[in-house]
C-alpha cells in the first residue's frame, strides 16, 4: 500500500529512504538522529542481521521502540549489546576495515561530499559553532558513507566552511592522493532526491527524484551546479508498512517531527 506525500514528514522520508540503502549482514557505524532511526528501521523491515555500531563503543545494540537514545553515549544504547568497548577500540575496527557503512548528517555539504559539522562562517569569528567532529572524520575517512540531510541551498554549498569529514576532497583522485585509499561518499539522501557521485570526477549527481519533485526544485535548493544521471528515476514513496514501523520506533517524533 502506497501513501501520498502529505501523509509523512520530510524527516520520515529521510529515514525511510536511508533505511532502504542498507543491506542485511552489514555493519553500520551510525550517528544519532535520522541515521540511528534509519538503521533501526532497516533491522525491523529487511535487514535483521544488520549490526549497529556506536561511537561510544557499543556493538550490536537493541534499540527499544519508543525509547530512542538522544546520544550515542547514552546508556539506552547498550541494551542487549553484543559488546561494549572503549572508544579507541571502536576506531580500531574502522582502521582494520571491519565497518561496511558510515552513516551521519552534517550542517553543510559540497559538490564532492565534504561535510562540515564544526562551524559556519569565518573560523576566527564564526557565526555559528556546531558540535564538531567527534568520530566523524575517522568514519568518513575509512568507510563508504551515507549522509542524510534536508535539501537547502544554505546546506548544499559550493565549498564548505570547514572540512570536518572528508568526502572526495577536490574531486578526481584527490582523496586517494591524500592517503585516504578506502571508502568515500556513497549516497546523499535528502527530502528532495537521492544522490550519488560520478566515478571519474567524483562530483555529486542526482540518481533519483522523490515523488512530486522536479529537477528545477532540486537545482533551486542547491548552491552549486548539480548533474543528473542519464537514467534518472523516481523513488517509491514510503509505504504504509514502513511508516507504521517507523512511528512505533519514534512515537513522540523526537527525530521525525
Amino acid at each position: 500500500m502506497m501513501t501520498d506525500k502529505s501523509a509523512y514528514t520530510a524527516s520520515e522520508l529521510l529515514a525511510v529512504m536511508s533505511a532502504r540503502l542498507l543491506d542485511d549482514g552489514q555493519i553500520v557505524f551510525a550517528g544519532v538522529g535520522i541515521p540511528l532511526l534509519a538503521v533501526t528501521l532497516a533491522q525491523r523491515l529487511h535487514a535483521p542481521s544488520l549490526t549497529i555500531l556506536f561511537e561510544g563503543g557499543v556493538i550490536g545494540p537493541f534499540v527499544v521502540p519508543g525509547e530512542l537514545p538522544p546520544s550515542t553515549n547514552e546508556q539506552r544504547c547498550t541494551r542487549k549489546a553484543n559488546m561494549v568497548l572503549p572508544i579507541t577500540d571502536v576506531m580500531l575496527l574502522l582502521q582494520r576495515g571491519y565497518i561496511d557503512i558510515g552513516f551521519m548528517g552534517g550542517a553543510q555539504i559540497d559538490r564532492y561530499g565534504n561535510l562540515n559539522s564544526s562551524f559556519i562562517g569565518d573560523p576566527d569569528k564564526p557565526k555559528t559553532r556546531l558540535p564538531g567532529t567527534g568520530g566523524g572524520n575517522d568514519i568518513s575517512s575509512l568507510t563508504n558513507m551515507i549522509v542524510a540531510m534536508k535539501h537547502e541551498k544554505r546546506r548544499f554549498v559550493p565549498e564548505v566552511d570547514f572540512v570536518t569529514s572528508p568526502g572526495f576532497l577536490s574531486g578526481g583522485t584527490s582523496r586517494a592522493d591524500a592517503g585516504l585509499v578506502t571508502g568515500g561518499m556513497f549516497r546523499v539522501v535528502t527530502d528532495l532526491a537521492l544522490m550519488g557521485f560520478d566515478g571519474e570526477n567524483r562530483q555529486m549527481k542526482v540518481l533519483a527524484l522523490h515523488q512530486g519533485v522536479s529537477r528545477d526544485q532540486v537545482l533551486n535548493n542547491t548552491g552549486f551546479d548539480l548533474a543528473f544521471d542519464d537514467e534518472l528515476t523516481e523513488t517509491e514513496p514510503p509505504s504504509a508498512d514502513e511508516l507504521a514501523v517507523l512511528r512505533k520506533l519514534d512515537p513522540e517524533q523526537l527525530y521525525t517531527a
